[in-house]
This record gives structure tokens, C-alpha cells and sequence, in this order.
């Protein structure tokens, strides 16, 4: 665990002494109103919150795992899972992050794959929610169970954003900026205490906190939300934005890169000409990258009172076991141009974890 911590966290470790405040109640409210107010699109049929375990297994899908270029890997981990435990799968898409945690938390679904924050905001909001597994890293553990977060520029506008030929957050004042959602690991709360910790030490920015980031006025003179990792990279590339936070896993299906090396600083990325939905209003554009950060990998977590214990084991097993981790409909093969949530170069699977697994994140929020 402590390897993880200071691989995937060298930014936060450094600036430690930063105090980032929780969201306050109005903030919190005015996101949960809206996000009830948008439909949940469903490939099932969403009921009432249930009260004990049944014979449906329903799985909430944040809005990035939500579109048709996913669909063959949300059947496939419905199939093994009906397989193995007898029910039915029923797959509830989403087009807002509050709407998946609240899903969750209100007992209206047994399971969802969500980034560590949204774990951590329904395990706060319901304390029998439970991680079930991560997929690991490519050597097969959790030493290397991470992805990345991006903040990122148009390819055209990058010198707008250097200082001494290097790129810089002191830059990134007074621009139209977008995030995620405020409930994204890698799309809100890593880049945002990133954010913070740089300009802690600049006057005038003192008590900058996420809140402030949240809107424009303080920091940026505009903030969108794109309510998905893809929305956010679409904000950016249309023009909508000048600076936009997502991540590698969630728009490697639709990009390339086209100059330098994956994951590094300065590297170029191009949005591949049959990209699907929301890239194909954007095909051929470019964007390089200004930042980039480690971040712990998303979980599936469940709902045990719902789920039930006896289906929370069986899940455990059926998810860490060989079979699982050699499905090619669910650990896609890197090199084989097809779309996935997960993809195979070398030993990847899925391992179980502990809650404590997720505390540097949850140490950001605090």
C-alpha cells in the first residue's frame, strides 16, 4: 500500500499542508437537485429502492461507461455474472455522477463501477456499500493499479499556457476551465488539489479552495462541467474551454497519440476520424497534454444489503478468478483496435481491496 500511495500521489504528498474544504451544503444541494432532475437512461427497467435481496442484480453506470461503444462489455459482465449467481442482470446508464451514487446509496442498485470519490461519497452516504474488486495494474497487483489524470490544452493554443518554454499553472487563471463532475476522482478532486496546492502560495490565493473551483470568479473566469470524462475532452476540443481535466482510461477508446509518449507531458493526442459519439463532432482535432497524474483505479463496488452477502462472495470469486481475468470480451487485448472498459497488455485482472485502499483519496476531500 505504501508503494501505491507514493507512486500514484506525488503531487498531493507535496503539498500536504494545503487544507482543501469539504463542498458546502448549498453546493452539495444545488448539484443533487439538478442531477434528480435529469433522466436516467436505462437499458432495464429502474424500480423502487429495494429492501432485501431479490432475483435481479441491477448495475449503475456512470455516465463514461454509459455509451453504445460500451455495450458489448457491460453484456459481457452481465452475462458471467447471471451465469454464475442465476439472476437476472439488469444495466441502469447514467447521465450524471450524482445520479449513479444516489442510485446506489438509495438501495435501487446492487452494484456499480465508480472512481474512488464516488466510492467514497456512497460510502458515506450509505455504510454498507463495499468495494468488491479493482482491475489491477499490468503486472497484476495493486502496486501498479492506477491510471491517469489530464489536464489538457488545445494543440493550437499550448504556448498560451508555457512560461519559459515549460508549461505552467500560473497560466491557467482567468480561463475558461472544465471539469468532470464535482463527484470525479481523475475529472475533479485530483486535479483540483493540484490546482490549489500550486496557487496556495500565491497571493491573493491563500484560501482557495474547491469550492472556488467549482465556479467562475475566484480562480477561472468560467467553469463548465461536462458530466463525463468524454464531455469534458468534447468541451475542449469544440472551443468551449480552453483547459479541460479527464482521463486516459476513459478517452483511449476514441484518441491516439500522434507526438511523444503516452502519459507525458507535452504529448500530443489526436481524435481518431471514426471516433464514436461525442467524438465525431470532433474528429481530427488535437489536444496536448499540461499535466498529468497518477491516480488509484476505479472499483466496482456493491450494495450488500441488496446484493446480499452470499452473492457479494460468489461476485468476489467470479470476478478474481482466471476465467474472468482471460475473457477477452472484458479484458480486451491492447493491440486488437476494439473498445472495452478494460483492457489486457500484460497480467491485468481484478483483485479484491480493502476500504483503506482508497484513504489517499479520501484524504483530499477532507
Amino acid at each position: 500500500m505504501k508503494l501505491i500511495k507514493y507512486l500514484a500521489l506525488p503531487f498531493y504528498l507535496a503539498k500536504r499542508g494545503v487544507k482543501i474544504m469539504k463542498k458546502n451544503l448549498s453546493v452539495i444541494t444545488m448539484s443533487l437537485v439538478a442531477a434528480l432532475m435529469l433522466s436516467a437512461c436505462s437499458e432495464g427497467t429502474a424500480g423502487a429502492g429495494k429492501t432485501e435481496v431479490d432475483d435481479v442484480i441491477k448495475i449503475v453506470w456512470y455516465p463514461n461507461e454509459s455509451g453504445t461503444d460500451m455495450k458489448s462489455s457491460r453484456e459481457e459482465i452481465g452475462r458471467v455474472i447471471t451465469e454464475a449467481t442465476g439472476k437476472d442482470v439488469e444495466h441502469q446508464l447514467t447521465t450524471d455522477y450524482a445520479i449513479a451514487i444516489e442510485t446506489l446509496v438509495n438501495n435501487n442498485a446492487d452494484l456499480a463501477f465508480m472512481g474512488a470519490q464516488g466510492y467514497i461519497e456512497a460510502k458515506e452516504g450509505n455504510e454498507v456499500i463495499k468495494p468488491l474488486v479493482v482491475p489491477t495494474g499490468a503486472s497484476g497487483t495493486l502496486d501498479d493499479a492506477m491510471y491517469h489524470s489530464w489536464l489538457a490544452v488545445n494543440v493550437d493554443d499550448q504556448e498560451n499556457f508555457k512560461m519559459d518554454d515549460e508549461f505552467s499553472l500560473d497560466t491557467i487563471e482567468g480561463k475558461k476551465m472544465s471539469f468532470v463532475s464535482n463527484s470525479s476522482t481523475s475529472g475533479f478532486v485530483v486535479p483540483a488539489s493540484t490546482i490549489i496546492g500550486h496557487y496556495a502560495e500565491k497571493s491573493g490565493f491563500e484560501d482557495l479552495s474547491q469550492e472556488d473551483l467549482m465556479e467562475g470568479g475566484t480562480l477561472f473566469s468560467q467553469v463548465l462541467f461536462g458530466n463525463s470524462h468524454q464531455g469534458s475532452a468534447v468541451n475542449l476540443l469544440s472551443g468551449t474551454a480552453e483547459v479541460a481535466a479527464f482521463c486516459d482510461t476513459c478517452v483511449e477508446n476514441y484518441v491516439e497519440v500522434v507526438e511523444g509518449d503516452t502519459n507525458k507531458v507535452g504529448s500530443v493526442y489526436k481524435v481518431k476520424e471514426d471516433a464514436a459519439e461525442p467524438f465525431n463532432t470532433v474528429t481530427g482535432s488535437e489536444f496536448t497534454l499540461m499535466g498529468v497524474t497518477p491516480v488509484l483505479n476505479a472499483p466496482f463496488v456493491a450494495n450488500t444489503d441488496v446484493l446480499g452477502q452470499e452473492d457479494y462472495d460468489l461476485l468476489q470469486e467470479l470476478f478474481t478468478s482466471d476465467d474472468i481475468a482471460n475473457n477477452e470480451k472484458i479484458f480486451v487485448p491492447k493491440d486488437s483496435g476494439e473498445s472495452g472498459l478494460f483492457f489486457k497488455s500484460d497480467q491485468e485482472r481484478f483483485s479484491l481491496v480493502e476500504d483503506a485502499w482508497f484513504d489517499p483519496i479520501r484524504e483530499l476531500s477532507n
